[in-house]
Parts: structure tokens; C-alpha cells; sequence
């Protein structure tokens, strides 16, 4: 898998840019901040209605405490020529990014002072690896995923934080389809939930999930019902209990129609159902808020399902990549050209 597959979504032509798309009344709309930016943020990790950090192109690191008020650009200087596509945080002061790309390309970065300094924790040496996605279990746990390598998906793994990682031997890990990889859209092709943890693919007709149960050391995998092809399949998976997830995607190289393009599942992932409603459109992420919201982002716009994913309507026709809710209710999106914003519900 080449960088130049990777990045040839960030170049699509038919992605829509201008306005929010905000359908005047009740219910759901986003509120454009001012980040100053104009990288492409893949990569969010909102803490709570006051703190939130995003990651994109260019090596751009954004965080804010107030709410979306004011951004500072705090991403490390010897990763300007890189791309974020992912970071998670616990606070307003750690958090860990991940940049991608063949081989060194491919490295994470940790924080421990709100982006003051970054220390460079981990960098790939291997030419045939490509990681796309980080996800945390709790402070101190988290997991990496990579493109298969010799016909297996890879993980890495720090029992630290972030300050270290291992590569997991692949033997609980069964073997990659031929074309198989995760895709780099929204950094949640791969979540947890607990101790359990699942990620996404695509490239082959046959798209699926994997899921283990015991921190990512073993996996099982299942066909998931959205259609997969070379540049098709799930993209984003959110889960906001062991058993109840959901996967959304599509094919990005025809963002405006995406048949059977979400899915629900209420046990852990061993069977899917498609959606009701669909979104209908290519979908790159999707999150939860409380226990049977949920939201759809995509270049098309964005979705909410009120029934935990079983049918789906459109609130927003703006451009988004990455989606993200927080315990406390806020919700936040981000997207190309510096674009980040915040749910607000109109009454």
C-alpha cells in the first residue's frame, strides 16, 4: 500500500468546502470555530466542551482550552513534512499523534505538557509497514494498527502511555485478504471499548472487522455487510460499549452514493446488520453520544441517528472527516481547510 493510495483521498475533487450546510430550526447543526489553520485534520481528540485537540497535514497540531475560542498550533517542529491522522488525548496536557506513511514516515509522538514539547516515542523501520490508527484503553494502554506485513495486519502496543512500544507477534492474528488494508481517513478504523478493541478494512470485495477481547493480543474476524473494492469499505467503526458498535464508509472515489453504507452491531461485532436508513453517501467517521445518538461525517455531510444507528437522517451538507463525542455530551467534527466545529442542538 502506497502513501500516494493513502493520501489520494485527501485530493478528491467532489468534496463539498463552503458553508456548514446548517438547516435553519430544530435539532442539530455545527458551529464553525476559528481554528487559523488550513491543514486537513483527520485526526480529533476532544477531552470535554472546553478542551480539544486535532492533528492533520502539514505536521499540524491544534488544541484548545477554551471551548473552540482560541486554537494554538502546538505540533512538533520536526514534523512539519509529515501527515497527522490521528491523536488521542486524556487531558488538556497528554497526548499521543500518529503520522503516516511507508516505512519512517510512520512514527508517534507524545505530549505531556499540552504541546509545549513532544518526544518522538516511536518510528518505523520497517518498509513494508504502514500504521493508520492509535486507540487508548485508558491512560496508560493503547494499541497502534499497520497494513498487513508478510499477510498480517501488525500491532503495536505501550503498556506506558505512549512512552514505549512493542510490536505484538502475529499469531492471534488471522491472515489479511488479498488487497486488504485499514484506511488512514478519520482515526477510528481501529477503537476499544474496555479491554476489547476492533478495527476496520477495506480493499478487497470483502470488507471486515476484527475484534479481540484481551487487549489486542488475539483477534477473530467477520464479513461486514458494507460493500468493499479497492477503495471501498468499512472506514469507521465506533463502539460505546463492548457490544453495541457501529461502521460506516463507502467508496471515496464516489462520495455522493454509498449503498448498504452503515451498519450496527449489539454483540461485539461477530454479526452486523445493515442500517435501515443509510446515510446514502460515502461516510468517513461516526461517533456516539449517550447511549442511542449517534453522528456520520463525510465530504457530503453529516448524519444522526437517533436509534443507535439503525436509520440515519442528514442535518448538514458541509465537508467533515473525522467526528468525535466526549463524555459530557459535546461533540465535535473536523475536516480539510482548517475546518473544526462543535454540535449545537437548536430548540
Amino acid at each position: 500500500m502506497t502513501l500516494h493510495r493513502k493520501l489520494s483521498i485527501a485530493v478528491l475533487a467532489l468534496v463539498m468546502v463552503g458553508g456548514t450546510g446548517f438547516t435553519p430550526g430544530s435539532g442539530p447543526s455545527w458551529q464553525l470555530t476559528e481554528t487559523g489553520a488550513t491543514a486537513r485534520f483527520r485526526g480529533l481528540a476532544p477531552v470535554s466542551a472546553k478542551v480539544a485537540w486535532a492533528a492533520g497535514s502539514a505536521g499540524t497540531v491544534l488544541r484548545t482550552v477554551d471551548g473552540g475560542r482560541t486554537w494554538a498550533s502546538v505540533g512538533p517542529p520536526e514534523a512539519a513534512g509529515l501527515q497527522f491522522r490521528d491523536i488521542e488525548a486524556s487531558d488538556s496536557r497528554h497526548a499521543t499523534a500518529l503520522t503516516i506513511g511507508n516505512g519512517p514516515d510512520s512514527r508517534i509522538y507524545a505530549t505531556s505538557d499540552g504541546g509545549a514539547t513532544w518526544t518522538e516515542t516511536f518510528r518505523n523501520a520497517d518498509p513494508a509497514a504502514f500504521y493508520d490508527c492509535l486507540t487508548f484503553f485508558d491512560r496508560r494502554h493503547g494499541l497502534a494498527l499497520s497494513d498487513p506485513v508478510d499477510g498480517k495486519f501488525r500491532i503495536l502496543a505501550t503498556r506506558d502511555g505512549g512512552r514505549t512500544w512493542q510490536v505484538r507477534p502475529t499469531g492471534g492474528m488471522p491472515d489479511a485478504l488479498p488487497g486488504e488494508f485499514a484506511f488512514a481517513a478519520s482515526g477510528t478504523c481501529l477503537v476499544s471499548a474496555g479491554r476489547h478493541a476492533w478495527f476496520a478494512t477495506g480493499g478487497n470485495p470483502t470488507a471486515r472487522v476484527f475484534s479481540s477481547r484481551d487487549g489486542g493480543w488475539t483477534w477473530s474476524v467477520t464479513a461486514a455487510p458494507v460493500p468493499g473494492g479497492a477503495t471501498a469499505g468499512v472506514y469507521s467503526l465506533a463502539f460505546r460499549d463492548p457490544r453495541h458498535g457501529l461502521a460506516v464508509g463507502g467508496d471515496y472515489n464516489t462520495p455522493a452514493a454509498a449503498p448498504d453504507g452503515s451498519a450496527v452491531t449489539r454483540d461485539g461485532g461477530r454479526h452486523w446488520t445493515v442500517s435501515k436508513t443509510v446515510p446514502g453517501e460515502y461516510r468517513s467517521g461516526a461517533a456516539w453520544r449517550g447511549r442511542t445518538t449517534a453522528l456520520a461525517v463525510g465530504p457530503t455531510g453529516s448524519d444522526i441517528s437517533y436509534d443507535g444507528g439503525v436509520s440515519w437522517r442528514r442535518f448538514d451538507t458541509g465537508s467533515f472527516d473525522a467526528v468525535e463525542c466526549t463524555a459530557d455530551g459535546s461533540c465535535w467534527a473536523s475536516g480539510q481547510d482548517g475546518r473544526i466545529a462543535r454540535l449545537r442542538w437548536n430548540h
